[in-house]
């Protein structure tokens, strides 16, 4: 009997070990089950495209005086990539940059390609720009946009395509089960409308559909990881990145890259501390606890920064420029960064100088129909909500962004559900027939136009006016600047009827000596993520014309029985995979103010676009191919560039780089909001752009030997400035401005610069430089 119940509990063990197996593997498979019901994977991913901060010229204002010399912050690609488990995927990059441009497109696809196969396409891959006018110019491939630049900066090139790619690998990488949320909401005032005599040519019964003259709408995607929550969010609103004046000469991002750099500075708050929207951190993972817990007596604080002098030394490398940096990627956890992009959208006549435009001259408003002072275009600017100063118009605008993102991420929802799907297509739009609707009923055949550039373009706007007699609204042009004209290229008849009422200044299209001046050839796109859907267009639509292109891309999906289309969300994603300029209504068209004049193809460009997007849609709803169409020139190997190169850094005699040539004082002591200052003997920041890195830090003293870095040259409240003595000298000097932040910790701090000298020979060396230290009270 023993033997047998001996055997029994055996024979039970073996079972009940049996069973304890057969639950466990039911668990981890239902658990593998639950993230393959997931219906899509998001990965999302961030790199550095600053670009060389000094020396190139700003593309954006056309200003051939302003020139990089320094950073206000940072620029980055943020990218998301959502993929259904064994089907479509897309790929979205959003960059800190004035445009895209189609000859970095065509160099990520090609790498893209080479990395992954197919995977990513032409087809499936959007890379959209924030329209600073704060960024290394240089990098498009077309005669016009890079003539103040000197040509093609294959630096600034360079930067974007490696950032690209490089943000794309870490979202591919990334790749994980996860949810997306939609949310929208309103910003009241972040943008007012800067030619709202060419939005009152709009008919007026489609005026009354609209509250406002310019959208006022934000909405946002929220990425959820199934296993690490929140892990980004992009949105698109339109407003100008003009909150930096034409006369600025520090890389930023503007108030689109400030929303950014507050909102991820916020969620990695939320993660360990506080965070100030003037980017300052208090957080555990940035600030070390209160050295004033550790040495209360101020007396005690002196003494202990009274030890630590300025230095300088050479052995160093841009490891440590990387490593020391407030967010390095070396710091991560196995958990990514968090991501937050602010998009852009139909911003074309969108100004985030709300206050309104005045005279420099007499402090009243400018002309309503002309934007000019006693007849003069250059007296008439557009004031930020901080003016006169730019940095705080700059912050005040990213901020109303970023507490508008911030609401809509907290309540977002409306889960994104459904299929993956986009099309993409290539159209010759020097040459596009287009069906419109005939006055009386019926329906006509136009054409677009070769490009061309109106008078009015050369007056710029109210964020940054043009140069001599030009003014907007002009439709007649000028005899002296017509002669000029024709020394380039006289229009021809044709061209001249087919763009009227705009007076050709620039017939860009017709124009290709030594290579093309303008693109002919566009890419359209569209974007279908559920019921959320992307137009990307690449150009500047102003607010009617992006109202129209919506609808009418909307009515195709809605006309369909298909329930899945119901509720959907359509946002255009402007300046998209190249750039072609502006894009007005045909009504807008007829005043000829800036945007008009910039509309390339004629009166008629919108609705060639309407008719285009029409078809990409149709073919999607119905899954239908189309045609790839004609490819746009590669030019790299066209470019010509004049931009001087960086032959040697000089030290001054009896001095290093890195030396501090002005320090701070001795037993210098400063309070939050006080502006620390410190001037280094420096070199060229284009002999390493310190990618991923930083050229200025401020470290904190935690205990009495471990500085811990605390801020750098990606926050708003640290500034890197760059100068030269003469235009071709050797010597330069690096100053970098701190202005506490409220949330400062009272302590002991120093500055440190990070940098790289060129000799005639070699490679460039690094060298860094710090400050004596200071107590902040």
């Amino acid at each position: 009997m023993k033997l047998i119940f001996s055997s029994y509990l055996v024979q039970w063990g073996n079972y009940g070990v049996m069973c304890c197996w057969f639950l466990l593997m039911l668990l981890y498979w239902s658990g593998k089950g639950a993230f393959a019901t997931s219906e899509y994977l998001i990965g999302l991913g961030s790199y550095d495209i600053t670009g060389p901060a000094a020396d190139v010229n700003m593309m954006g204002y056309a200003n051939a005086e302003q020139i990089a010399s320094g950073l206000h912050f940072r620029l980055r690609a943020r990218t998301f990539i959502v993929a259904e488990p064994e089907g479509n995927r897309v790929v979205f990059v959003n960059l800190d940059a004035c445009m895209a441009s189609q000859l970095v497109t065509i160099k990520v696809i090609e790498r893209l390609k080479a990395r992954y196969g197919n995977l990513y396409t032409e087809n499936n891959v959007a890379i959209s720009g924030i329209h600073t006018h704060a960024g290394p110019g240089g990098y498009l491939q077309y005669v016009v946009y890079i003539v103040t630049s000197l040509g093609f900066v294959r630096q600034s090139f360079d930067a974007l395509v490696d950032g690209i790619e490089q943000s794309i690998i870490l979202a591919h990488g990334n790749l994980r089960p996860g949810s997306i949320f939609v949310n929208k909401g309103e910003i009241l005032d972040a943008g007012v409308n800067r030619s709202p005599s060419a939005y009152l040519n709009n008919p007026s019964e489609e005026r009354n559909k609209y509250k406002y003259d310019v959208d006022k709408e934000m909405t946002l995607l929220k990425f959820v990881d199934d296993e690490w929550g929140p892990v980004g969010s992009f949105n698109w609103f339109a407003t100008h990145g003009t909150s930096m004046s034409r006369t600025n000469s520090l890389i930023s991002g503007d108030n689109k890259g400030a929303a950014a750099r507050f909102m991820e500075d916020w969620f990695d708050g939320k993660q360990g501390g506080n965070v100030f929207s003037d980017g300052s951190h208090v957080g555990s993972e940035r600030i070390p606890r209160r050295i004033s817990n550790i040495i209360p007596e101020d007396r005690k604080l002196l003494d202990l920064a009274a030890s630590f002098q300025a230095s300088s030394r050479r052995e160093v490398t841009k490891f440590l420029s990387i490593s020391r940096r407030v967010r390095s990627v070396l710091r991560q956890g196995d958990k990514p960064k968090f991501v937050s992009a602010f998009c852009q959208s139909n911003c074309g006549d969108v100004s985030p100088n709300v206050l309104g435009a005045f005279c420099i001259d007499t402090g009243l408003p400018c002309d309503f129909n002309h934007s000019t002072c006693g007849g003069k275009n250059e007296l008439c600017y557009g004031r930020g909500p901080g003016y006169p100063d730019e940095f705080e118009s700059t912050r005040i605008i990213g901020e109303r962004q970023f507490r508008k993102a911030v609401d809509l991420f907290k309540t977002a929802s409306e889960m994104i559900k459904g299929k993956i799907n986009f099309r993409h297509a290539f159209v010759d739009f020097s040459k596009l027939e287009v069906t419109i609707p005939k006055e009386g009923g019926g329906s006509e055949v136009v054409k677009t136009c070769p490009a061309a550039m109106g008078f009015a373009f050369a007056a710029g706007t109210t964020d940054g006016p043009g140069a001599f007699d030009f003014k907007q609204g002009d439709d007649q042009g000028n005899p002296f600047w017509k002669l000029v004209r024709n020394v380039l290229k006289t229009p021809s008849k044709e061209q001249v009827d087919c763009q009227k009422p705009k007076p050709i200044l620039l017939d860009t299209g017709e124009m290709n000596v030594p290579y093309d001046w303008a693109p002919g050839i566009l890419p359209l796109q569209i974007v279908r993520i559920g019921q959320f859907v992307i137009l990307s267009v690449p150009s500047e639509f102003t607010t009617m014309a992006g109202r129209r292109l919506r609808d009418a891309v909307k009515a195709v999906f809605t006309s369909t029985s298909n329930q899945e289309f119901n509720g959907l969300h359509v946002v255009i994603a402007g300046l998209t995979n190249t750039y072609s300029q502006y894009v007005t209504t045909y009504e807008e068209y007829q005043v000829q103010r800036y945007e008009g004049a910039s509309t390339l193809y004629g009166p008629h460009t919108l609705s060639a676009f309407i008719q285009e997007f029409k078809k990409l849609a149709t073919a999607l709803i119905h899954g239908q191919s189309v045609e790839p169409g004609p490819q746009p020139p590669d030019l790299l190997n066209k470019q010509l560039g004049f931009l001087p190169p960086v032959v040697l850094d000089m030290a001054p005699i009896g001095s290093n780089f890195g030396d501090a040539k002005s320090d701070v004082p001795k037993n210098a002591t400063y309070k939050r909001g006080d502006m620390v200052s410190v001037v280094f003997v420096s070199a060229c920041p284009r002999n390493d752009l310190m990618t991923e890195g930083t050229f200025a830090l401020v470290e904190m003293l935690h205990g009495t030997d471990n500085w811990e870095p605390v801020y750098d040259d990606d926050d708003f409240c640290l500034r890197f400035k760059w100068s030269r003595p003469a235009k071709l000298s050797a010597r330069s000097e690096a100053t970098i401005e701190w202005r506490i932040p409220k949330g400062a910790q009272p302590g002991v701090y120093r500055i440190r610069h990070f940098g790289a000298s060129k000799g005639l020979f070699g490679s460039p060396r690094h060298f860094e430089g710090t400050s004596s230290a200071f107590v902040v009270i």
